[in-house]
C-alpha cells in the first residue's frame, strides 16, 4: 500500500520469478492445477503489470521492452502446454537482468 512505485515494479519482478520456481516444482512433481496457476499468475504479472505499467512515450525502450514481454509470454505458454523447464530458464534468464537493473536503479530513485 505505501510502497513506490519503483519498489511495486520490483515487486512485480519478484512475484515473477517466484511463480518461475513455483511452476518447476510442479512440473517436477507432476501437478497440472499448480503449474497451471503459476504460469498463469506470471502471465498475468507480464501483461497485466510489467507490460501494461510501460509508458507509451517510452519511445524505443518502451517498444523493445514491450517485444520482450511479448515474447516471454509466448515462452510461458510454451512452457505451460509442454510442461517444458528449458522455456522456464529461458524466462528466467531473460528476466533476471532487467530485474537486477531495476534494483540498481533504485538508489537513483527519489522516494
Amino acid at each position: 500500500e505505501g510502497a513506490s512505485p519503483h519498489r511495486l515494479v520490483t515487486m512485480l519482478f519478484d512475484g515473477f520469478l517466484d511463480c518461475l520456481v513455483q511452476a518447476r516444482g510442479a512440473i517436477e512433481a507432476g501437478d497440472l492445477e499448480a503449474k497451471g496457476r503459476a504460469l498463469s499468475r506470471a502471465g498475468r504479472i507480464v501483461d497485466e503489470g510489467l507490460k501494461a505499467a510501460l509508458n507509451p512515450a517510452g519511445g524505443e525502450l518502451t517498444h523493445n521492452l514491450s517485444l520482450l514481454y511479448g515474447y516471454v509470454s509466448a515462452a510461458l505458454l510454451k512452457a505451460h502446454l509442454h510442461s517444458d523447464e528449458a522455456h522456464l530458464d529461458e524466462c528466467r534468464h531473460l528476466m533476471e537482468p532487467l530485474r537486477d537493473a531495476w534494483v540498481a536503479i533504485g538508489a537513483q530513485v527519489p522516494a
